[in-house]
Formats: structure tokens, sequence, C-alpha cells
């Protein structure tokens, strides 16, 4: 049993260290900060008329004639433009528009500062997801492409009857057309609706074919970003290294990631019946919707501009082509959903794009532990006592098999003295030590493997609740009480964790004492591992974690006197 005990606290050391250096990967290595990222964007040469592109951003496509028309270079950046861009407020949204191509180049997300309000910045600036800039790279594009679309004949250049539009106090949409009319006389309004307390914009184009001949064209939307960091990733004490990529509904999945770095190597292509092109970030996402359930063409790519690599996700609808005979009106449509990932509201758009809250591979623990939060949250609403009390209900729901645990662990406690008289009895003599001990057990009725149960219980909810305190938006910038007041962030004074090694060592005084002094020594650092470990740990997740020993320790106390005291009746 010492060969046992030995291996489990080995396991323990070595995970605990693995779960560090993943943790000082995952939260140290790549942080970046906003001064860092501008340091090194400045090296970039801004794009300008004379910047070549290895891939044109439209996609080319081949229409029933056969023909594959070469596509012109379109604007990379705002800098390329000379064009005054369309601003559109609404109660959600700030977003610029370039005329030329009619792409949304920048969206601020107003509801979610970019750090929470202080001395020296009472109105912090509204985080932005969308961005043309030398520093970064990630817009929503869209057009016609084909044999008679205006994105494959260069860079259509819309115009608007105003340069700025407000959705104003009572109004629950705006709309924006942006108008464009061919040399052959076809009338093309490329048309963004804005609603009221949503994130979701509707694009349509209305294309009114006045010319004299039958006009074709297809329609594809896609999101362009490069390589440069997330910047919602890097924001106050703690940086994150959550997924950045792009993620589609694949006709074998709800959810496929599809990495950056495999956009050149193994690029993607399907076509696939109510799905979605996304990018993803930290806390928020961009998403292209279709309107209709026929199958899109999805795919990804990589171009290049004056070197450096930007990526693509698209979805072109090659099956529904917009076919006019002279006199004929026409109609392309999709739904563009930037911001934050907000359950509902993404699975409403379509089936499977709230996967994009990504929990990993515990997601089936994860989700419902989210729902319960949220639910709590609806009756009480502080998300630091919402995840106390969703701790004390989660204890309880273990609280059977955690007490037949402590059952165990106060029995090992109680015959601690008689394994070291058998330590002393046999010596060095394993085998007979060893018989000797699974006598004592089986005479006891002591079970020593039950003692690891409640760790090997936890750890799946710990994890589950660790992505859902790190994927949920909901959570940025929550506060909880006194100094934490951002749940999502670690605990800036280090308060929680050391609350929580305190924790650990009282835990370590309630159960047995190892006959190994190696293995004592080792136990007894096991605290201040953990406390290091936590030290880096969002706020939320720590207070679970110290709730959660508190609770054990209450229960555990409570047993072990129990059994101290039946055994000195019974003695």
């Amino acid at each position: 049993m010492d060969l046992q005990r030995t291996l489990i606290i080995a396991g323990l050391v070595v995970v605990g260290y693995l779960m560090i250096l993943q943790w000082n990967q995952d939260f140290n290595q790549h942080s970046v900060t906003a001064e860092q990222t501008a340091s090194v964007t400045s090296l970039i040469p801004e794009a300008d008329s004379t910047t070549t592109v290895d891939n044109a951003d439209a996609p080319t496509v081949s229409d029933s004639t056969g023909d594959a028309p070469q596509i012109a270079k379109a604007p990379t950046s705002v800098a390329e433009s000379n064009q005054q861009l369309i601003k559109v407020t609404t109660d959600k949204l700030y977003i610029e528009i370039n005329p030329e191509g009619g792409d949304i180049i920048k969206v601020s997300l107003l509801d979610y500062p970019v750090t929470l309000p202080s001395e020296e910045n009472p109105s912090p600036e509204p985080f932005t997801i969308l961005e043309s800039s030398k520093q970064r790279t990630f817009i929503a594009q869209s057009g016609l492409v084909g044999k008679n679309g205006p994105n494959s004949k260069g860079t259509p250049l819309y115009s608007a009857k105003n340069s700025a539009f407000q959705l104003k106090d009572g109004e629950e949409q705006l709309v924006v057309d942006l108008s464009l009319t061919t040399k052959e006389g076809v009338e093309l309004v490329k048309r963004y609706t804005f609603h009221r307390n949503n994130y979701a914009v509707d694009l349509d184009y209305v294309v009114n074919n006045k010319s004299s001949n039958s006009w074709k064209a297809i329609f594809y939307a896609q999101l362009k970003r490069d390589n440069s960091p997330d910047p919602s990733s890097t924001q106050g004490a703690t940086s994150f290294n959550t997924y950045l990529g792009a993620a589609v509904k694949s006709n074998e999945e709800k959810y496929k990631k599809l990495p950056f770095d495999e956009f050149a190597e193994e690029p993607y292509k399907e076509n696939v019946a109510s799905g979605y092109a996304a990018i993803l970030q930290h806390y928020f996402v961009a998403a292209w919707v279709p309107k209709h359930d026929n199958p899109i063409e999805y795919s990804t790519r990589e171009v290049k501009l004056s070197g450096q690599s930007q990526y693509i996700v698209s979805m072109v609808d090659m099956n529904n082509p917009i076919v006019l005979a002279p006199g004929e009106q026409g109609e392309a449509s999709a739904t563009l959903y930037v911001g934050p990932k907000i359950q509902d509201k993404l699975q409403a758009l379509t089936d499977g794009l709230e996967l994009t809250v990504d929990y990993g591979i515990l997601w089936f623990v994860a989700k419902p532990l989210f729902l319960l939060l949220g639910f709590i949250h609806s009756l009480i609403p502080n998300w630091g006592w919402s995840i106390i009390i969703l701790t004390i209900m989660v204890k309880l729901a273990f609280f059977p098999l955690s007490a037949a645990s402590y059952r165990s662990m106060a029995n090992m406690r109680r015959i601690a003295p008689k394994m070291q008289e058998l330590k002393e009895k046999f010596g060095d003599d394993r085998q007979k030590m060893s018989q000797a001990m699974m006598e004592l057990y089986r005479k006891e009725k002591v079970n020593p493997m039950g003692g690891c149960l409640p760790i090997l219980v936890q750890m799946p909810v710990f994890i589950a609740l660790y992505w859902v305190l790190l994927e949920s938006v909901e959570l940025r910038q929550a506060p909880w009480l006194g100094w934490i007041n951002d749940l999502s962030q670690m605990d800036p004074y280090f308060i929680l964790p050391l609350i929580m090694g305190a924790s650990m060592f009282v835990q370590q005084q309630l159960n047995p004492t190892p006959p190994d002094p190696t293995q004592a020594r080792v136990m007894k650092l096991l605290p201040v591992i953990f406390t290091v470990f936590f030290l880096w740990f969002p706020a939320g997740l720590v207070l679970y974690w110290v709730v959660n020993n508190v609770l054990s320790i209450l229960q555990q106390w409570i047993i072990t006197r129990r059994i101290e005291r039946q055994a000195e009746s019974s003695s």
C-alpha cells in the first residue's frame, strides 16, 4: 500500500507541475500588451496604392459559361481609400463602412469597455472587435462575383445619402442603403439593417436589371483577419491564450475549428446547409450566417499583404446565383453577427453557432453548470454570490460520495497508530508488511483508496467550471465585493489564493499522516504548490475552490469527530 500511496502522491505532484507549466505557457508567454503590439506593427509599412496582393480578397468563381474572371485588388486598409467613411451608431454598436466595396471595417461594442472605469479614466473606450488599421486587420466583406458581378471587375464604389447615421430614440431599426449603378444600367443597393438591442446586422443586396441584357452574379460574404494578437485576451492583470481562429459548421460537426496556421497547407472547402463562417477570439465572435437553408460553399484561404499573412473564411452562394432577365429584380441576403458570445443570441441565428462558446472536451459538464449559474444569477444578480451558491449546490449533489470518502480517510487516521506499530514490527520486510496491512484493513473495514475519491470527483467539475468562467462573456468585468471588481481576472492582492492555500493546509491536518517521511514532506508542499498555481487563476474560479474547501473541511471535521467518538466509546 505504501507503493500505491507513493504513486498517487507522485502522480498528483507531476500533474500539478504540468498544470503549472501549461498555465505559464497560456497566461504568461503569450501576454502581449497594446504598446508591444503597436511597437511591432509600426515596423510594417503602411499600405498604399502600389501594394501588391498575391491573391485577391474576393473569391474567384466560374459561371455557367466556364469563364473565371480575374479579380482586381480590393482595398486592404483605410489608408488605401480616399473616400469618406460612412459612420453608423446604434444603441449597441459603432460601425464604420468603407464606400469602396461597402465593407464593414470597424465595429466597436458600446456596452463593453476596454477596461473598467477608474479615477484616471472614468469613461474608457468601447472594445473594438473589427478594425482596419496599422495595428490590426479584422473586417467583414461581401460582394457579388461571377459573370456580371461588380466585385469581379474591381472594387465597386458605393454612395450613401449621408455620411453618418444614428438609431434614434423610439426607432427599432436603422436602414443604411449604399447605391451603385453600373455602366450597363444595372442598379444595385447594398442595404444594411441595424436593430435595437441586437448585435446582428442584416445585409441585403437588391439588384434591378434595367439593362437590355441578362445579368448574373453570385453572392459571397467573408471575414478577413491578420495574425495580430487577440486584444480581448490581453486586458487587465491576466492574459489568456484562448482560441483565436476560424470556425464553421461542417457536414460532420456542428462546430469545426479551422486554425489560421492550417489555411495555407490544408485549406477547407465544403458545401454545407444551414452553416456559418466565423472568426473567434476571447469573449467575442464575428460570423456570417446565410438566410436560407440551401447548401453554400464554405472555404478558407490565406493571402499575403507586404509579406504579412491575412486569413479569409468565406461563404459563396454558388448554388443560388442571381439570374435576371432585362427588367427583373433579384436579391441576396445574409446576416452578420459581430459581438459578444451570448449563447441564446447565437443559437437564435443558426444551430451550432452557440458552440463558438468553446467549453472544451468537458462541454457536457460545463454547459449545465453555466445554465445553472445563469439561473442562480437571475435570482441573485451578483456573479460572485451566484458562484458561491453554485458551489454549495454542487457540494450537496456529491455529498453522499464525499461522505463515504471522508469516512474512509477518518478511519485511516484512526488506525494510523496501528500502522506505525506494524512498520516498527516488520521493518524493511515489505512483503510481510503489506500482508499485515491488508489484514488490518479487512479487520478495521477500511478502504485505503477511498480518500482519493473527493479529488477525482471534483476535478471534472473544477475543469469544466474553469472553462465556464474563462469563456463566458457574462463574467467579463463582473464584480463581486470589495477588492474583487472583475471575477474573470486574477485577485489583484492574492487574498483568495492565500485563503485557498490555508484551507488546503487545514484539510491536510484532518487527513491521515503518511507513514513514510518523504511522502509526508511532499504532502506538506502541496498547499504551497497549489497556492502559487492559483495566484493567476480567475478570481471567480478561486472563489469556487475556496468555498468548496471550506465546506469540505466542515464536512470532514464532523465525520472525523464522529468516528473518533465511536472508536473511544467502543474501546
